[in-house]
């Protein structure tokens, strides 16, 4: 495996909203830059420079927030209604984004799922991307579309589709290997065939009894709720992920994620860490 050029982060969700013990344990593992809830920026919203100086006061950046239709509840892309609303949220993280010197807004769809998204509802979903991405490119800062189990933009159809309904020019892509497997893609391919267009990158894991049934037929039986999981504890394939992303020339963020610990935070990161510094041979510390 070739050596990898891209830089690696921190998820703080880990830490649920102790967003302070978050930033001090983050900096003691040695990661250099965070994507941090987008709730506690916002408490920055008219002081960012405050924001970013607590940061630095970590020796820690921000390299993204996350954003899209998470804003609400019951929000989704799919909802006409929605898209005032959708827009506004994401521009005023937009705004976060840059003061902090960083460009990416990963756009979560809405949730919860309860059926396929309709072609119609795609198509709403897409204008409103279109919409919000150009106004946050304005302000330097690229919007990722995020496929997320459990929300509308799950499937890899739905994928496909929102992926050639917007604009590539101001829509970019940053996939998340757990959700993508858990929805039965493959995380390597689906970075090689969106190669020009993905602008960040979550590294998740998510056990074998989470898999989707498409990748792991035998376990049928099992439960099919996904469970996530620290780095190398769980089903997807790192190795495979990092190749694609040296093919395509990846030289960005990649942000290591736990959504909750079954250990303690700080437990889960490090190993996460260790992880990625032993078996894939990626530098954190230093």
């Amino acid at each position: 495996m070739a050596q990898f050029k891209g830089k690696i982060a921190a998820h703080t969700i880990t830490w649920g909203q102790e967003h302070l013990q978050a930033l001090e344990e983050v900096s003691k593992l040695g990661y250099k830059a965070i994507e941090p809830w987008a709730s506690f920026a916002l408490q920055f919203e008219e002081k960012p420079e405050q924001f970013k100086g607590l940061l630095a006061g970590h020796g820690l950046a921000m390299n993204a927030l996350y954003g899209g239709a998470s804003g609400g509840q019951n929000q989704s892309f799919g909802n006409l209604a929605d898209r005032p609303h959708i827009i506004d949220y994401n521009v005023r993280l937009a705004r976060i984004i840059a003061a902090c010197g960083a460009d990416i807004l990963v756009l979560g769809p809405g949730g919860t799922r309860d059926k396929p998204t309709t072609r119609e509802e795609l198509q709403i979903a897409a204008d409103t991307i279109n919409e919000l991405a150009k106004q946050t490119y304005a302000w330097g800062v690229k919007a990722c579309v995020h496929p997320h189990l459990w929300t509308e933009l799950q499937d890899e159809n739905e994928l496909d589709a929102i992926m050639s309904l917007t604009d590539p020019e101001f829509v970019f892509f940053a996939p998340d290997s757990a959700h993508l497997l858990g929805a039965g893609m493959d995380p390597a391919a689906k970075i090689r065939q969106y190669q020009d267009r993905v602008a960040y990158v979550h590294l998740k894991d998510l056990t074998v009894q989470g898999a989707s049934r498409a990748n792991f037929p035998d376990l049928q039986e099992h439960e099919q709720i996904p469970f996530f999981c620290e780095l190398g504890r769980g089903a997807v394939n790192f190795f495979a992920v990092i190749d694609s992303l040296n093919d395509i020339g990846y030289t960005d963020w990649v942000t290591l994620e736990v959504d909750q610990s079954t250990n303690t935070p700080y437990q889960s990161m490090e190993i996460c860490r260790d992880f990625v510094e032993e078996q894939l041979k990626i530098t954190v510390r230093g």
